[in-house]
């Protein structure tokens, strides 16, 4: 979760500024459980963890799914959130110009993948699972979902720099996990990034996470399959690129021929990686963020 010093996000800040909601916070980290085993965790009645556990919903930190369970409709609780940044405020801070995109991730113009792998819409699955041609269904552009264990996808993104603009910063951003059989939150995986042929850097994803619905993933989809993902932010920099916040990789912007008409970009899973656990890629109608991915040319 991102945030910054405005008052729309004051329902997070408040959410956390109690002892009992970081306590449940803490928890559900663990397992997700029913407000009963939360109260009973905390020594604390069923009506005050309800009053706390709706502050986190509010806040969009925990949600809740009601689920019959042994003949008995009981209210799940899951945590949502794996982390969260703040923005502040600063005297120094300069609006910076920038060039955005956002690009479908159905919209690749060139794949290469091998089972397990499929594709669906927000509406349904294209074609039938592991069946690659179904990567060249006309109806692929409507993608909210896609995954392969090993191979890629590669997009073309258009350039909007003009011959006067100076780019200084590339910020790529994105919604994966892991693709194991079924599902599968201890599924690590090393998914490559490559930009006009150029690796970027590579990052382990820990799972193929469905303990519980995505945000947006829609109803029909079934629990058995991957449900949601991490969302990943790729900066590449001056001085080498970086994978939040991290540098991976010492490739710079202007080691990437940043002006050229289009660019290349490509996610991968590639055959001789430590891990090879597969790729999925969360686009609009599914996962906890349901976008795009997204691209952000910084320059002055």
């Amino acid at each position: 979760m991102k945030t910054d010093i405005s008052e729309k996000w004051l329902p997070v800040y408040e959410a956390l500024s109690s002892r009992v909601r970081i306590k449940i916070i803490n928890i559900l980290a663990q397992n997700s459980l029913n407000i009963k085993q939360i109260a009973e965790e905390l020594g604390l009645s069923s009506a005050i963890v309800t009053m706390h556990v709706k502050k986190l919903e509010a806040a969009g930190i925990v949600h809740s799914e009601r689920k019959s369970i042994k003949g008995a409709v009981q209210k799940i609780c899951f945590l949502d959130v794996d982390s969260l940044e703040i923005q502040f405020p600063s005297r120094k801070a300069k609006v910076r110009s920038y060039h955005e995109f956002s690009m479908p991730i159905g919209h690749y113009s060139d794949f290469s993948v091998t089972p397990t792998c499929g594709i669906a819409t927000p509406e349904k699955v294209i074609g039938q699972f592991d069946d690659p041609r179904y990567f060249l269904d006309p109806d692929r552009v409507n993608a909210g979902i896609l995954w392969f264990t090993e191979g890629f996808v590669e997009y073309r993104i258009p350039n909007f720099l003009l011959s006067v603009q100076q780019p200084e910063e590339l910020e790529i951003s994105m919604e994966l996990g892991s693709e194991a059989p079924g599902i599968n939150s201890n599924w690590p995986s090393d998914i490559s990034f490559f930009l006009n042929e150029r690796i970027i850097g590579q990052w382990t994803s820990p799972g193929d996470y469905g303990n519980s619905r995505g945000k947006y993933t829609p109803r029909w989809w079934s629990l058995q399959v991957g449900q949601y993902g991490l969302y990943k932010a790729i900066r590449i920099a001056q001085d080498g690129s970086y994978i939040d916040g991290i540098k991976v990789s010492d490739t710079t912007l202007s080691s990437l021929d940043i002006r050229q008409k289009y660019w290349s970009f490509r996610i991968a899973v590639l055959p001789e990686s430590q891990n090879v656990g597969g790729v999925t890629i969360f686009g609009k109608g599914f996962g906890n963020y349901s976008r795009d991915i997204m691209f952000k040319l910084y320059y002055k």
